[in-house]
């Protein structure tokens, strides 16, 4: 069996064995590890070799958005959790439009739509999105999970376009290296940040130097702590905020990071982040659901 074959077996048995919700990219990226260390003992080189083969990989193997178990049509289901990421309504909102079109769904099964589709939604748009530009603009927000205040970090690129986000239950300096770890694994090394004055952050992107100079990496990441300079998040954070205003609060964390992984993706094809400008935001997203 050549090597192809044992990955593509491999492949199988943990998609099989995997939570639905988990998103494609990451099972590819789990399984290509399991992979190497199985069959080699090892992660091969270095980690970068790892990333761009799981890239690759995740082009050969596909990362279709599953639609088993669905009682409607899929293109019901698309529109309806389109729908609700894209615009300012509630679940019961969405189940009284819906109900104007021809469509009875109860506002419990669309939150379900929601939460399901989400993750893998975010993956095909992560996957398929253009390059960000090497100059980054990071910052967080307040997100209400249970009566209680979490932390969304993201960031954007001097365009505006988003390059990544993690929500957080705590804002420290640990949460602050996860976030940057994730976005250079995810988008490669950026030229620059900028911040605010927050000191956690400052204190995370000084670690992620210091590990770059450990590793004899001479391109540093040049900080810059210009409050005026981050206005384009700021200015970004308001269109997350106005869409998950009529939640009044989420229920979970995790229905919070689901849901948030989809108004994301949501807000990366509205930017024109997959190539295409102009186009209707729910063809696109039966495009890549196709």
């Amino acid at each position: 069996m050549s090597n192809v074959d044992r990955f593509l077996d491999w492949h199988a048995k943990v998609v099989t064995k995997s939570n639905e919700t988990m998103a494609p990219h990451a099972i590819t990226k789990a399984v290509l590890e399991g992979f190497c260390r199985k069959n080699w003992g090892f992660l091969p080189g270095s980690y970068v070799l790892v990333e761009s083969c799981f890239l690759f990989l995740n082009k050969v193997v596909g990362t279709m958005i599953e639609f088993k178990g669905f009682h409607h049509p899929k293109p019901v289901v698309l529109y309806a959790v389109t729908f609700y990421l894209r615009y300012a309504v509630s679940y019961r909102d969405l189940e009284e439009i819906l109900a104007e079109r021809g469509v009875e769904v109860d506002h419990a099964t669309l939150n379900r739509w929601v939460i399901r589709l989400s993750p893998n939604l975010a993956g095909e748009v992560q996957r398929r999105k253009r390059r960000c530009h090497g100059s980054w603009r990071m910052d967080e927000t307040y997100v209400k999970v249970k009566g209680k205040w979490v932390y969304l970090y993201r960031a954007v690129d001097k365009h505006g376009d988003t390059v990544d986000f993690m929500l957080s239950e705590r804002r420290n300096r640990k949460a602050a290296r996860r976030f940057f770890k994730k976005s250079i694994d995810r988008n490669g090394k950026p030229e620059k940040v900028v911040i605010d004055k927050s000191g956690s952050n400052l204190a995370a992107l000084q670690r992620t130097n210091a590990l770059l100079k450990f590793a004899q990496d001479n391109r540093l990441i040049k900080i810059l702590q210009v409050k005026y300079l981050n206005n384009i998040v700021e200015q970004d954070h308001r269109f997350i905020k106005r869409l998950i205003r009529p939640i009044m609060g989420f229920k979970a964390f995790s229905s919070a990071c689901a849901t948030l992984k989809g108004i994301e993706a949501i807000n990366m094809i509205r930017k024109g982040q997959l190539g295409v400008r102009g186009k209707n935001i729910f063809l696109q997203v039966q495009e890549i659901a196709a």
